[in-house]
């Protein structure tokens, strides 16, 4: 037996916020939005009523749901979103758009010798910014 990874669900305070930017960040699309849940998909994610075959279904892309908490973020993720630019894009220049966007640099304990960079999205969490790579 195995299971379709579907969905990752993160925490916030400001659902709508918090799926715009991630939204912009990895060039998704809105799927669903209400005032205690947004779901953003790839753009190549067809919208229109389709029942998948099996295959289909497992090359189905991952969505990420915002959804409402109270609490405040307290302590390092145990779970976060790897993302790589592309070895035709300047890492450097996607890094700082983040941070001109709102996301802050964090240290998780990473050794300054490490080939990624710790960042926060605007609620605190954690991601990282990989290496350049073409696969």
């Amino acid at each position: 037996m195995s299971l379709h990874w579907y969905t990752i669900v993160i925490d916030c305070h400001d659902v709508a916020a918090q799926g715009r930017w991630w939204a912009e960040t990895l060039d998704y699309k809105i799927v669903y939005e209400a005032e205690d849940e947004v779901a953003i998909v790839p753009p190549w994610v067809d919208d229109e009523a389709h029942v998948a075959t099996d295959a289909e279904w497992r090359r189905t892309s991952q969505a990420l749901v915002f959804v409402p908490v109270e609490e405040g973020k307290t302590v390092k993720n145990r779970l976060h979103i790897d993302l790589a630019p592309h070895k035709t894009q300047d890492r450097d220049a996607e890094i700082a758009t983040l941070l001109e966007r709102g996301a802050t640099r964090v240290d998780v304990g990473q050794s300054d010798d490490v080939t990624w960079t710790v960042l926060a999205d605007p609620e605190g969490n954690e991601f990282c910014v990989l290496s350049a790579r073409d696969r």
